[in-house]
């Protein structure tokens, strides 16, 4: 694949004032702006912004849409194929995409941010091509500074995931059905083929396949 990327852009009022959300970025772009100090919630911030300008400058497909001030960015989404350690790298499917991060600092949650960086993520039609993913684990979650219970925080989860069309789907991925709240969120792109909806429909139950095929082995 290609992996052709088009840039869009769109700014909305909030409480502190204008955001820009846009992208995809590439990495000489985001080296042009500040990495807000509390985008920590996968590592420090520095080491953050090192690894996101890592993924838009090594990886073909792999898309940065960020919300920012003038010159700092408060809020980000990651696209990127599945780590090869992971079981949706199983088929190396050029077509499936997961939203790997998403994150906004504590200032900007509730302004519909999160939102606004999946709306801008969809707005390039070449996502149509692809097989949207994000694998949503509850001990991921920011349950100590939202206050919310697990439950509904997987309201807010979904709701937020839906702006960008992804919705629940059924898996038997063994750490998704480990708990209840955890679970597999999916867009599928208008222009993806049938043949790769079968082979992704055959990913999501892999244990099932595999289980199948070791007993017609016998």
């Amino acid at each position: 694949m290609k992996h052709t990327k088009t840039h869009y852009s769109q700014t909305r009022e909030t409480a502190h004032g204008e955001i820009t959300i846009e992208g995809p970025l590439d990495a000489e772009t985001l080296k042009n702006y500040e990495f807000h100090e509390q985008l920590t919630a996968f590592r420090p911030a520095k080491k953050q912004f090192e690894a996101i300008i890592g993924i838009a400058a090594d990886f073909p497909e792999g898309r940065i849409i960020v919300a920012r001030t003038a010159d700092t960015i408060i809020g980000y989404v990651t696209y990127l194929h599945p780590d090869p350690l992971e079981r949706w790298s199983t088929f190396n499917m050029e077509e499936l995409m997961e939203l790997g991060a998403i994150e906004v600092i504590p200032d900007y949650r509730g302004s519909g941010i999160a939102s606004g960086l999946l709306k801008v993520s969809m707005m390039d039609d070449y996502m149509e091509n692809y097989i949207t993913i994000s694998t949503e684990y509850y001990w991921h979650w920011d349950l100590d500074e939202t206050r919310l219970s697990i439950w509904d925080y997987r309201k807010v989860m979904e709701k937020m995931m839906v702006a960008g069309g992804l919705t629940p789907a059924p898996t038997d991925d063994p750490e998704i059905i480990s708990h209840p709240a955890n679970c597999l969120m999916v867009r599928i792109g208008s222009k993806v083929s049938e043949a790769s909806i079968q082979q992704f429909d055959k990913l999501r139950f892999l244990q099932r396949h595999e289980y199948r095929s070791m007993r017609e082995g016998f």
